[in-house]
């Protein structure tokens, strides 16, 4: 599967930013469908869906290594 969107980013990492490239998408769908160009509209739906899909429904947020360590693993 192509991947347009490499959540991996550090980029995608804060919560405000994955909302706010979702929300923008979601926003120039509107302005398309209001203009009436319904072929960009359409587009724009699908690019919405994607970034929503790979940035918010799907995303999956890495461990940090202090956070993968634990005090109980550590040598006495």
């Amino acid at each position: 599967m192509f991947k347009f969107i490499d959540p991996d980013h550090p980029f995608y990492q804060p919560l405000w930013i994955r909302l706010l490239i979702v929300a923008v998408c979601a926003a120039w769908t509107a302005v398309e469908f209001s203009t009436g160009q319904t072929t960009w509209g359409m587009i724009f739906l699908a690019v919405t869906a994607y970034a929503g899909c790979a940035l918010l429904i799907f995303f999956k947020p890495k461990q940090s290594v202090d956070d993968k360590t634990d005090a109980g693993d550590a040598p006495k």
